[in-house]
């Protein structure tokens, strides 16, 4: 899935709304980390994270587990379809991804 660079203000609105809700995204130790939104028995997120993991073990990144669950019903609408999804400070990354569209969020 390519990367969405075209709507980097699009992300940074929504990660500015996201913090909104919930406030303690928006702390100095979780601001700049990647978030992994996804729900609890999303298989595609089990496996989201599982590359992740994988791409940790070249690329040291931080990343927040996010249950869009715990959005108000009209944010969470907006990842309900397209779970799972990465967000960085300035990137969207919908699934399906690979390690190199993780490295990719780096170097674009």
């Amino acid at each position: 899935m390519p990367i969405d660079t075209a709507h980097d203000n699009h992300t940074t609105a929504l990660r500015a709304r996201i913090i909104a809700e919930n406030p303690h995204l928006g702390t100095p130790e979780k601001i700049d980390k990647w978030w992994l939104l996804g729900t609890a028995g999303c298989h595609l997120c089990d496996i989201a994270e599982q590359l992740i993991h994988r791409f940790q073990a070249v690329q040291p990144i931080d990343y927040e587990k996010i249950d869009i669950a715990d959005f108000d019903e009209t944010l969470m609408m907006i990842f309900a379809t397209s779970i799972p999804v990465i967000l960085t400070s300035s990137k969207r990354l919908d699934y399906p991804f690979s390690v190199m569209d993780l490295q990719q969020l780096l170097t674009s």
